[in-house]
């Protein structure tokens, strides 16, 4: 993708602009008053966002991260579809399906009447995706940049059979203190957990981290909050079209294993990923579209 070329057909003067980031990768940048935000149409991922007057960065990359392509870029928010974690058919495909290392198009940008600014990206299949999933799709991801960041993944099958899915917008976040941390909105909810070999439990009181943590929540029905009193703030995650909620944090030993995260960058992020995951499968019937959508927001304490 050339910079060039997309600036001049999808830049916004003063607003948005595709620029040469790290790798060479093509890079979208916006700002628009209300908030700054990079974007990859590489993965379809978006990578910073930051409400204006803020200091700190609502999400988390690692300093680490690889820009090759190929390879998922670690932190952010990437795409996990049309699975969310192992190959459901144990036949060797990636983890978290195959869009997240892919280019995705740049279909639109505007400029909204409330002052926002959107982003449409799309995927489509290609001889080696349909070698993968050879199923007919429509992905398209809508993201919309104002004091809200909002993330509209859309997944439409022309096919003449339903397609069944899983999925996720696996959103890292940078935290303070990743100890001091509470996930609140979570009590009370049943969760596997894959540090317990997918034994089933019960959330007792608030989510906080005192190790490696990997659990996918059900039947989650309300806004999440990330409480983070090292930086003062809260982080709010409001989802439709989603009944599950992943909570990921590698820890030490996990991360230290990690070519693509440093040794002590575990302690600033946390993963609350907005997900149709485990058992939360989504079938979806020939000419539906179906809507999975997250809200972030900050606000201070």
């Amino acid at each position: 993708m050339n910079p060039e070329q997309l600036n001049a057909t999808h830049g916004i003067a003063g607003k948005l602009r595709f620029v040469t980031g790290k790798g060479g990768f093509t890079l979208i940048e916006i700002d628009n008053g209300k908030a700054r935000a990079l974007i990859s149409p590489y993965a379809g991922q978006v990578l910073s966002f930051r409400p204006a007057g803020e200091a700190e960065d609502l999400l988390f990359v690692s300093e680490h991260a690889y820009y090759q392509p190929g390879k998922a870029i670690k932190g952010g928010i990437p795409v996990c579809w049309p699975w969310f974690g192992p190959d459901p058919e144990g036949r060797g495909r990636p983890v978290h399906g195959f869009v997240r290392n892919r280019d995705w198009q740049v279909l639109g940008t505007a400029m909204q009447d409330d002052g926002t600014t959107s982003v449409r990206l799309g995927i489509t299949p290609d001889e080696a995706i349909r070698a993968l999933w050879p199923h007919p799709f429509e992905l398209t991801l809508e993201i919309t940049v104002g004091r809200t960041l909002v993330l509209t993944l859309c997944s439409f099958n022309p096919d003449t059979v339903p397609h069944t899915i899983t999925q996720g917008l696996h959103s890292y976040f940078r935290v303070g203190d990743v100890s001091r941390v509470r996930v609140l909105g979570l009590e009370g909810k049943s969760y596997i957990d894959k540090m317990d070999g997918g034994a089933g439990k019960t959330q007792q009181g608030p989510v906080t981290i005192g190790g490696e943590v990997d659990r996918i929540y059900t039947g989650v029905d309300r806004e999440l909050v990330i409480d983070d009193p090292a930086f003062g703030r809260r982080i709010r995650i409001a989802a439709e079209g989603s009944a599950s909620a992943v909570v990921w944090n590698p820890w030490a030993a996990t991360a230290a294993a990690m070519a693509d995260l440093g040794d002590e960058e575990y302690t600033g992020m946390l993963c609350v990923e907005t997900t149709n995951a485990g058992p939360d499968a989504v079938q979806i019937n020939p000419g539906e579209n179906y809507r999975l959508v997250a809200r972030y927001s900050l606000e201070r304490e």
